[in-house]
């Protein structure tokens, strides 16, 4: 009898190993459409508080139907988006085509006493580099060891961008069109996870969402206003101390905003670039901009300006976010963070807060035997 029940539980097993196995491989194969509901998800989420808000309203004692909310919602969402667009990318192209007008002799002049003096200081340090090392040299001969474009590459990268702004266009039809009955119906996807999961966990599953929801929410706007946080913080210093005026200012903010969402590296690799901007807009530019001080003395201003945001984030806005929004304190997101980075890279640290909050509420409810879940998310959900 217990040999019978031995095979019945292996028999089990490997039923339960062959069903997860399909689904894995069923998501794989329908992974852009997977892709897509999470989008319309997330634009969901980001468009709740605006339909809280329409909800509330009424017209002489009548409420509107729920999709007409969701299409406003959805109009002001796209409206957002394309208005920042709209204002941005002018302002970007506008300081790549100041950087294509670089005046080669003004530019060497503006740099040949720093150069100078970073060469000796290389040189000093490091003997074996030799006497005649120019480090302006050693970075165009790696440059010129890049130069691999020919006419098969250019054909393939236009095929290539015709590809990718084909399937963006589908994909963005579908996220919205998805996110339109995410919106009209918010009981939907929370309906979907209840017909998946067995009855004596359906009301389990239910609260989960529910978390995770409001949760997720949370954090995605606080995420948006973090971006501008930073942003709004680079861009005045930018402007008001480092001159470099109004849209090379907000151009390179707004860059640094967007990076800064990218835990530990974004906010360095925004630092870098703002400031190889504005070092180019400076003195490599035919109409320089910035304020009149000595080279080095400028990268302190800047490296200030960058690392006066990072300060700012840090102690206000990033503790709003994940503690506050997502419930979890800073040893927690940093071990997440540092495995998520392990694992997958920068797209790992990407999605590690989000994941991590999906997975830790699915604990929460439903091992709260366990002790050390019991003990990691007591009283965080809500």
């Amino acid at each position: 009898m217990e040999r019978e029940r031995s095979v019945d539980k292996l028999a089990r097993y490997i039923i339960y190993t062959a069903v997860a196995a399909v689904v894995i491989a069923i998501c794989w194969f329908f992974r852009d459409v997977i892709i897509y509901m999470l989008a319309a998800g997330l634009v969901s989420l980001i468009g709740k508080p605006i339909m809280s808000f329409f909800s509330r309203l009424e017209i002489k004692g009548h409420r509107l139907p729920s999709w007409v909310y969701a299409i406003l919602t959805l109009i002001i969402i796209i409206g957002l988006f394309l208005a920042i667009v709209a204002t941005i990318i002018p302002i970007i192209a506008g300081i790549v085509k100041d950087i294509s007008m670089v005046n080669v002799e003004s530019a060497a002049m503006s740099i040949a006493v720093p150069l100078r003096e970073l060469n000796d200081f290389l040189i000093s340090s490091f003997p074996s580099l030799g006497e005649d090392f120019r480090i302006e040299t050693a970075i165009l001969n790696e440059i010129k060891k890049l130069n691999v474009v020919n006419s098969s590459l250019f054909s393939s990268i236009i095929n290539s961008i015709a590809s990718f702004v084909a399937s963006f266009g589908v994909g963005i039809f579908s996220v919205v069109f998805i996110a339109f009955f995410f919106l009209k119906d918010e009981k939907l996807f929370e309906n979907i996870i209840g017909a998946l999961v067995p009855d004596r966990h359906e009301q389990n599953a239910r609260e989960a969402y529910s978390d995770i929801e409001h949760l997720l929410s949370r954090y995605f706007i606080g995420l948006i206003i973090e971006i501008f946080g930073v942003a709004l913080i680079d861009f005045l210093g930018l402007l008001l101390i480092a001159r470099l005026g109004f849209n090379a200012s907000i151009g390179i903010a707004f860059i640094c905003g967007i990076l800064n969402i990218i835990p530990y590296v974004g906010p360095l690799m925004g630092g870098i670039i703002g400031s190889v901007l504005a070092i180019t807009l400076k003195y490599c530019c035919a109409m320089p901009v910035g304020l009149d001080v000595n080279f080095w003395v400028f990268i302190i201003i800047l490296i200030a300006i960058f690392w006066f945001a990072q300060i700012i984030d840090g102690l206000i806005y990033q503790p709003v976010i994940y503690s506050n929004s997502i419930k979890a304190n800073a040893l927690e997101i940093f071990i997440v963070l540092l495995m998520a980075g392990y694992i997958g890279g920068i797209i790992g640290m990407l999605v590690a807060i989000p994941c991590y909050t999906v997975i830790r509420v699915i604990a929460a409810r439903f091992f709260q035997n366990v002790k050390f879940i019991r003990k990691l998310t007591e009283g965080k959900n809500r």
